[in-house]
C-alpha cells in the first residue's frame, strides 16, 4: 500500500483525489517541486522547500503550513512508503472554485498534494553521457517560476525524445537558456558557464550545488548568456536537474563535443557532487565514479 500527503493528512493514495473544478486541473494554476531521495533521505531539501514557497509566493499562493511543518510531513510520507531511492513530488494549487479567469475569493483554500515515485540513478547516461537536440524556447517569460503550465517544455522534450535524444536544448534566438527540465553548462578555457539566474531560466537547485562546488574548488565559473555558436565549439557540455544530477552532454544536434566523450572538468565535478550527496545522504552503492 502506498500513501500520499494532501492538504496536510497522509492517507492511502488511492484516496487521494481533488476535485474537477482545481484551479491546477483546470488552468494549470499552481506550482510544483521535486526533491530527491538517497538512502531513505532527503537531498537539498530545504533548498527546494524554499523555492517552492518563493514560486508559490510570486502567483499570490500563500501555502498554509511553514517550511519545517511541511519538511515533518514529507519525512513521515517517506517512511510510510519506505522509499529508499526515488522523487518526492509536491504540487500546491490556488484550489477549488467555479470556474473563473479571476482568482476566487480569499476563503478559498489552496490545494497541497504529495507522493513519492521510486526511482534509480541513471548510471549508464552518467556514464556514457547523452545526446540533445537544439530548439527555439517558446516558453513564456517567467520560467523562474517552477509553474504547473509545462506545455512548452514537453512539447521540446518529445521533439528531444523522437530524435532520439535525451534533452532539448532551448535558445531564444542565439542566446541558448536552458534544457526543457534542466539547467545547461558549457566550459570553455577551463570555465564552467551557464545562463545567469533571471526570468528566462529555473533558478535550479542543483545547479546552485553545481556553482557552489565550483567556487569551493577553485573551478572558473561564468553566469552568463553563451550563444549557439559557443556551445557547438565548447570543449565540454552537461546538463544538471535534480534527477539527471551532473550528466555530460556528448552531442548536440548530431555535432560530437569533446570526441563524444565526457570531458575530464565533467567529471571531476560529478565526483564532487557524489560526495556531497553523501554528506548529507549516506555513502551511495550504486556508482560508477
Amino acid at each position: 500500500m502506498e500513501f500520499a500527503l494532501l492538504n496536510g493528512s497522509i492517507i492511502e493514495r488511492s484516496e487521494a483525489k481533488v476535485d474537477v473544478e482545481d484551479r491546477g486541473y483546470q488552468f494549470g494554476d499552481g506550482v510544483y517541486e521535486v526533491i530527491r531521495i538517497y538512502n531513505g533521505k532527503m537531498f537539498t531539501a530545504t533548498d527546494h522547500l524554499k523555492r517552492f514557497f518563493k514560486s508559490a509566493e510570486s502567483i499570490g499562493i500563500s501555502i498554509p503550513f511553514t517550511i519545517l511543518q511541511l519538511k515533518e510531513m514529507l519525512q513521515e510520507l517517506l517512511i510510510k512508503n519506505n522509499l529508499e531511492t526515488g522523487n518526492i513530488y509536491m504540487q500546491v494549487t490556488r484550489g477549488t472554485a467555479p470556474r473563473n479567469h479571476l482568482f476566487p475569493t480569499e476563503n478559498v483554500v489552496p490545494t497541497l498534494v504529495a507522493y513519492t515515485i521510486k526511482g534509480v540513478r541513471p548510471l549508464d547516461s552518467l556514464k556514457s553521457g547523452v545526446k540533445a537536440i537544439l530548439t527555439e524556447d517558446i516558453r513564456w517569460l517567467r520560467c523562474d517560476i517552477k509553474s504547473l503550465n509545462l506545455l512548452g517544455n514537453l512539447l521540446a522534450k518529445q521533439k528531444a525524445s523522437e530524435q532520439g535524444c535525451f534533452e532539448a536544448v532551448q535558445h531564444r534566438g542565439q542566446d541558448v537558456t536552458e534544457g526543457s527540465s534542466s539547467n545547461i553548462f558549457i566550459v570553455k578555457d577551463g570555465t564552467v558557464i551557464t545562463h545567469e539566474s533571471n526570468h528566462l531560466i529555473l533558478k535550479g537547485i542543483t545547479r546552485d550545488v553545481i556553482l557552489d562546488l565550483c567556487t569551493k574548488n577553485n573551478i572558473p565559473v561564468q553566469e552568463r548568456t553563451f550563444t549557439l555558436t559557443e556551445i557547438e565549439s565548447a570543449e565540454e557540455a552537461f546538463l544538471s536537474s535534480t534527477t539527471a544530477e551532473v550528466m555530460p552532454v556528448i552531442e548536440i544536434d548530431g555535432k560530437k563535443i569533446n570526441s563524444g566523450i565526457p570531458g575530464p572538468l565533467t567529471r571531476k565535478l560529478q565526483n564532487l557532487f557524489k560526495l556531497e550527496i553523501e554528506k548529507q545522504c549516506g555513502v551511495l552503492v550504486d556508482n560508477f565514479l
